[in-house]
């Protein structure tokens, strides 16, 4: 089956197809597109005129490289296929599983004619001896689950029916998220089934097998309250009180290092907050986010969606796919959704709802926080209205068309 290009990436990712001194490391929850991008690469140096055998492609997840987990393994597998002049490009696909592989790639790094590309779905892929040891020599592309954008452009590419209305295509969306995999499953239960598979991959390779978890019942139980709280003000102390309240006595260590492990399995994302009148990031209180909206429809109950939260998760990834670094503004008692930052230091501000059409007060409560901001960076109302307010110079934009088009902020 022909590959949707994931062109958000291939664009960040093409400079450096062809440096040998910098390992290219791409990594991103498990079935988020990290292997197709890889095929996409290979695609694209073999369209430019690269032979087929100057490409090694070894992925330690299929039948035959599972049982792999020595370097020294790996290493003869890789001379075995080095039989060819040239520049090599080296591919090999969830590298974490080979033990000391850092030492191993750094020596192809540094025998000067391969390019490599390497893949992982956990944070703890660039934590320790791969940090020490490649400081400098490496590059982190992290993926993410199809955007919204992504998710309509893949179903145009694959003829897949797109209804006029997008308010129906953003609620599809937000039911059954964006693991590439999903969008060619029909049916929505198929779907589930599908993403529920995923997240027990994710725990049982990602989280049981890292931390050794004893007792499994409290950690589903730390889980599904993140899950099921996303977008919302939460601390340590917050989730005991939880907890205790439903008769589980769970200590704030456990849950820190229950939470921290989501966090390297790439299954939430933490978004700090920021006081803007004192400039510093507050300690204590976070947000989490999801790496994909369709995990609320395995532990949610209530059919409901909650809007607010779901447009704020889909704006927090879209944002941090294009390489924004994403904070939650303070301003006394207000708060400002995201300080969005780019890679040149420029700020963006952004507040997120359903609607601001349903009553004065709602539209006051969304602009007001912006208001107070007295830089001249560009401050942004997002929301699912297509009758746009303008005031006080503050952008006013409608999600499923800012999204569809692909814009920045």
């Amino acid at each position: 089956m022909k590959l949707y290009k994931r062109e958000n990436y291939l664009s960040k990712i093409r400079g450096f197809y062809n440096s040998t001194d910098i390992i290219k490391v791409i990594t991103g929850i498990r079935r988020c597109g990290k292997s197709s991008l890889m095929q996409m690469i290979m695609d694209e140096l073999i369209e430019t005129g690269v032979k087929s055998e100057n490409i090694i492609y070894i992925n330690l997840d299929k039948k035959g490289f599972r049982s792999l987990t020595s370097s020294n393994e790996l290493e003869e597998i890789i001379d075995s296929r080095c039989n060819v002049s040239g520049l090599k490009y080296l591919f090999i696909d969830e590298i974490q599983n080979i033990n000391d592989f850092e030492t191993l790639i750094n020596a192809y790094r540094e025998e000067g004619d391969f390019s490599i590309f390497i893949t992982g779905s956990n944070s703890y892929l660039l934590s320790g001896e791969l940090v020490t040891k490649l400081t400098g020599r490496y590059l982190e592309f992290e993926m993410f689950t199809l955007s919204f954008s992504e998710f309509l452009d893949m179903k145009r590419f694959y003829n897949i029916p797109i209804d006029a209305n997008l308010s129906i295509e953003l609620e599809k969306y937000i039911i059954n998220g964006g693991f590439p995999g999903a969008m060619l499953i029909e049916g929505e239960n198929n779907k589930l089934t599908y993403v529920r598979g995923i997240v027990s991959e994710i725990i049982v390779k990602d989280v049981y097998k890292r931390i050794k978890v004893k007792n499994k019942m409290n950690f589903d139980l730390i889980l599904n309250f993140i899950i099921n709280n996303y977008g919302m003000t939460i601390s340590l102390s917050s989730i005991k009180k939880a907890m205790a309240k439903g008769g589980n006595n769970i200590n704030t260590d456990t849950i820190a290092k229950y939470i921290n492990a989501l966090l390297d399995a790439k299954i939430i994302y933490q978004c700090d907050r920021f006081d803007m009148k004192c400039k510093k990031y507050l300690a204590g209180e976070k947000k989490y986010y999801l790496s994909d909206l369709s995990f609320c429809q395995l532990t949610n109950p209530d059919s409901r969606i909650n809007y607010d939260h779901a447009l704020e998760n889909i704006i927090f990834i879209y944002a941090k796919s294009k390489d924004y670094h994403v904070s939650i503004g303070r301003i006394g008692k207000l708060e400002c959704d995201f300080i969005l930052k780019d890679s040149n230091l420029n700020y963006s501000y952004v507040q997120v709802a359903y609607t601001i059409l349903s009553s004065i007060e709602t539209e006051n409560r969304e602009y007001r926080s912006l208001e107070m901001i007295r830089d001249n960076y560009p401050k942004y109302v997002i929301t699912t209205d297509y009758l746009l307010q303008k005031r006080n110079g503050i952008v006013h934009v409608n999600l499923m068309e800012h999204l569809n088009k692909n814009k920045m902020f």
